[in-house]
C-alpha cells in the first residue's frame, strides 16, 4: 500500500500543479472577455470555453510527449550498466542488454502524452471550425459538410489537420520504437508540429509575416523543451528517487543535462516572445490598457519568475547533486528539488494557459492589409524597397529571427568550444575560427540583409541570395571544421546515454551520411537541384509559401555545404574522393552552371511571371531584363567561388603530397631505407633468373 502511494505521489502532485493552469485559464478568459457572447454568430459557451481548454491540453500534451522522447534520446541512459563496445561479428550472438528503467518510463510517458496530444488536436480542429463558422457543435449534416470544407480549403483547417496527422503518427510509432536513433528521429517528427502552429493565428495574418512566424516558431520550440521537459522530470521523480541508492549521481546528471537545454530554451523563449509581442503591440500604453497587453505582462512576469527558479537549480541544487561525494543532506536537497519542480510546473501550466487565451484575443495592431496596398505588399507582405544598388544591399535589413538565432547560437558555441580546447592544451588554428565567424556573418547578411529583401521582388536579388547561400557561405563554414572541433570539445558520455558528441559520430557513420556525401550524389544534388528548382513549379512554391521559402534556403545551404565538404573539408567523412576526382567534379559542376546560366540568359519567357511580372516596380528595367541580369550573376557568383575551391583543393593536394614525402623520408631514415633495398633486391633476383635462362 505504501509503495503504491509513493508511486502515485508524483502523478498526483503533478496533476495538482497542472490544475493551476486551468485556474489561470479561467481568470485570463474572464479578463479577455471570453465569457461574453459578443460575436455576430456566437458558437455558444461550449465552444468559447472549450477551445481554449482544448488548446491548453494540446500544448501541454505535445510538450510532454516530444520532451519525453527528447530527454530519453539525449539525457538518459538507454540501458543498464556502463557503455561498452561490441564487435560487429559478435553482435548477433550477444544477449540484448535490458533497458534502463528511466528510459523505459520516459517512453511510456511519451506514448501516453501522445495519445492525449492526438485527441486534443482533433478537439481543437472541430472547435476551431465551430468558432470560425459561429455554429454550435452538432451532429447534423450541415455541420459535418462545413467541417469537411474547412479541412479541405481553409489554411487554418489544413494546419490543424496536419497536426492531427503528425500527432497520430507520433503516438503510433513511439510505442514500437525502442532504439535511441529511432526515438531521436521521432523527436524531430514531433517537433515538426511547430510548423502548422506557427503558420496559423495572429502571426499568419499580421504585419511583418516572416518575423512573426519565425519568432513564434522559436517561441514554441523553447516552450516545448522547457515546459515539457520539466513536466517529464516531475513525472519521473519517483523513478529517479528509487534509482538513487543504486545510482547516486543519476538525479544530478539528468537534471544537469535538462538544465543545459532549459537554459538555452529560456533565452529563446524570452527573446522570441519579446519580438512577437513588439509586432502585436503598437505603443507601451497598450500593455496596460488592452486585454492583450495585460496577458503579455502576466506571461512576462511568470517567465522571469521561472528564470529565477532555474537559476536556483543551477547554482544551489545541481552542484550538490553532481558532487563526487554525496552531501550529508542529500534527501533534504532532493526534497527541495521536488518542491521547486512542482512550483515550476504550476507556473508553467499557467503560462501555457495564458498562451491559449492569447491565441483567442485580438491584438491591438491591425492584422488586415491596408486598402491601398501595393501589388508588392499583396504578394510579399511588404512594400517595395528602394531601387536596388550596391549600397542598399548592405544598408537595408529585415531580420529573419530563425536564422539570426541560428547564427548567434553557432557563433557563441564555436567561441566557447575553441576556448575549451585551448584550456586543455589543444592547438586550434585561429584562421579556422575567423573563417567560421565570417561564414556566419555572410549567412546572417544573406538571410536578413539586402539579398533577403530584394530576393522576394527581383529575380536578380533572388539569384544573389541563392548563389551566396550555396557557393560562398559554405566555403567559409567548411574551412572552420566545426565537426572536428565538436569532437575535441564535447565530453564523452560513459553512462550508456548519447550526448551531442555521440550523436555527431552516429550521424557521420550513418547510412544517410554515406549516401549524401558520396562524390557522385553530392555533385548531382548540387548541380541537379538548380535545374529542378528553376524549371519546375518548386520555384513558385518557394516564393508563395513561407515554409517553402525557408526550406529553399535550408536546401541551398546544405547542398552547398556538403559539396564543399567533400571537395575541401577536413572534417571526417565516410569516404572522400582522391584529389584528381575532386577537380573533375568541380570542373563538371562549373560547366553545368555555365550551361544553366547561358540558357537563362537566352530565355524569352519570364520565369514565374505571375510573381516577378506583377510587382509593379519602377526601377527602370523590365522583369525580363532583370532575369537576364540574374542569370549573369549566377554565372559570375558561381564561377568565382568554384575557382577559389579549385585553388584550395590544389593547395591541400600539394600539402598532402609534402606530408607523405616527409613521412616516407622518416620511415626510410628509421629503417635504413629497407623498402628501397627490398625493391632493388627483387629486381636483382629477376635479373639473375633471366641470365640463367
Amino acid at each position: 500500500m505504501t509503495q503504491t502511494r509513493r508511486a502515485s505521489a508524483p502523478l498526483l502532485w503533478t496533476a495538482a500543479a497542472l490544475a493551476a493552469g486551468l485556474v489561470a485559464l479561467v481568470v485570463a478568459g474572464l479578463l479577455s472577455g471570453l465569457g461574453s457572447a459578443d460575436q455576430i454568430s456566437d458558437p455558444g459557451p461550449a465552444t468559447r470555453w472549450g477551445l481554449p481548454v482544448a488548446r491548453f491540453l494540446h500544448h501541454l500534451a505535445m510538450a510532454t510527449a516530444v520532451s519525453a522522447a527528447l530527454l530519453a534520446a539525449v539525457a538518459m541512459p538507454h540501458r543498464r550498466g556502463p557503455r561498452r563496445r561490441v564487435r560487429r561479428r559478435d553482435a548477433a550472438e550477444a544477449a540484448p542488454e535490458p533497458e534502463h528503467p528511466l528510459y523505459t518510463q520516459a517512453l511510456r510517458i511519451a506514448g501516453a502524452a501522445a495519445v492525449v496530444w492526438t485527441l486534443a488536436a482533433l478537439a481543437v480542429l472541430v472547435l476551431t471550425y465551430s468558432a470560425v463558422a459561429g455554429q454550435p457543435i452538432t451532429g447534423d449534416e450541415g455541420f459535418t459538410q462545413g467541417l469537411i470544407s474547412f479541412i479541405a480549403s481553409i489554411p487554418t483547417g489544413q494546419a490543424w489537420t496536419a497536426m492531427v496527422i503528425i500527432s497520430a503518427v507520433f503516438a503510433t510509432l513511439i510505442v514500437a520504437v525502442r532504439a535511441p536513433g529511432g526515438v531521436f528521429v521521432l523527436t524531430l517528427l514531433g517537433l515538426t508540429g511547430i510548423i502548422p502552429m506557427a503558420l496559423v493565428g495572429h502571426s499568419a495574418s499580421g504585419d511583418d509575416h516572416t518575423a512573426a512566424v519565425n519568432s513564434l516558431g522559436l517561441h514554441l520550440l523553447g516552450v516545448i523543451v522547457w515546459v515539457g521537459g520539466l513536466i517529464v522530470l516531475a513525472l519521473l521523480f519517483g523513478e529517479i528517487r528509487r534509482r538513487t541508492p543504486e545510482e547516486p549521481h543519476l538525479v544530478g546528471t539528468v537534471l544537469s543535462r535538462y538544465s543545459t537545454l532549459a537554459g538555452i530554451a529560456v533565452v529563446v523563449v524570452a527573446g522570441s516572445g519579446t519580438v512577437n509581442a513588439a509586432l502585436r503591440i503598437e505603443a507601451w500604453s497598450q500593455l496596460v490598457t488592452t486585454a492583450y497587453g495585460t496577458l503579455i505582462l502576466l506571461k512576462g512576469f511568470a517567465i522571469v519568475a521561472l528564470g529565477l527558479i532555474g537559476w536556483m537549480h543551477r547554482s544551489l541544487i545541481i552542484p550538490q547533486l553532481t558532487a563526487e561525494e554525496p552531501p550529508p543532506g542529500r534527501d533534504r536537497v532532493i526534497g527541495l528539488l521536488r518542491r521547486l519542480v512542482l512550483v515550476e510546473v504550476a507556473i508553467m501550466s499557467a503560462v501555457v494557459a495564458l498562451s491559449a487565451i492569447l491565441g483567442r484575443t485580438s491584438p491591438p495592431a491591425s492584422e488586415d492589409l491596408p486598402p491601398d496596398a501595393t501589388p508588392a505588399r499583396i504578394l510579399t507582405g511588404y512594400d517595395l524597397p528602394p531601387a536596388p544598388d550596391l549600397a542598399n544591399y548592405f544598408v537595408l535589413w529585415r531580420p529573419d529571427w530563425l536564422w539570426v538565432t541560428l547564427c548567434v547560437f553557432l557563433a557563441v558555441w564555436y567561441v566557447l568550444a575553441v576556448a575549451r580546447v585551448r584550456r586543455r592544451g589543444i592547438r586550434w588554428p585561429i584562421m579556422r575560427a575567423v573563417s567560421w565567424l565570417f561564414g556566419l556573418a555572410g549567412l546572417f547578411w544573406v538571410t536578413s540583409g539586402g539579398p533577403a529583401i530584394y530576393g522576394m521582388v527581383l529575380f536578380s536579388g533572388h539569384m544573389v541570395q541563392h548563389m551566396t547561400l550555396t557557393m560562398v557561405v559554405p566555403i567559409f563554414l567548411v574551412m572552420g571544421s566545426p565537426v572536428t572541433l565538436a569532437l575535441r570539445a564535447l565530453p564523452v558520455r560513459t553512462d550508456a546515454s548519447r550526448g551531442p558528441r555521440e550523436w555527431i559520430l552516429w550521424l557521420v557513420h550513418s547510412l544517410w551520411s554515406k549516401i549524401v556525401t558520396h562524390p557522385l550524389v553530392a555533385a548531382a544534388n548540387f548541380a541537379g537541384s538548380i535545374l529542378l528548382f528553376y524549371f519546375t513549379p518548386i520555384f513558385g512554391l518557394a516564393l508563395e509559401f513561407h515554409i517553402g521559402h525557408e526550406l529553399m534556403m535550408v536546401h541551398f545551404l546544405l547542398t552547398g555545404y556538403i559539396f564543399a565538404l567533400v571537395l575541401i573539408g577536413d572534417d571526417p567523412l565516410p569516404q572522400r574522393p582522391a584529389y584528381p576526382i575532386r577537380l573533375l567534379m568541380l570542373l563538371a559542376t562549373m560547366a553545368f552552371h555555365a550551361f544553366i546560366a547561358i540558357a537563362l540568359t537566352n530565355m524569352e519567357i519570364l520565369i514565374e511571371a505571375s510573381w516577378f511580372g506583377n510587382m509593379g516596380h519602377d526601377y527602370g528595367f523590365t522583369a525580363l531584363e532583370d532575369q537576364r541580369s540574374g542569370a549573369e550573376m549566377m554565372w559570375g557568383l558561381g564561377e568565382i567561388p568554384a575557382m577559389l575551391m579549385a585553388v584550395i583543393a590544389a593547395i591541400q593536394w600539394s600539402r598532402d603530397d609534402t606530408r607523405e614525402m616527409r613521412r616516407t623520408d622518416r620511415e626510410a631514415d628509421r629503417t635504413g631505407d629497407a623498402e628501397l633495398q627490398d625493391y632493388n633486391e627483387m629486381f636483382a633476383q629477376m635479373a639473375e633468373r633471366d641470365s640463367r635462362r
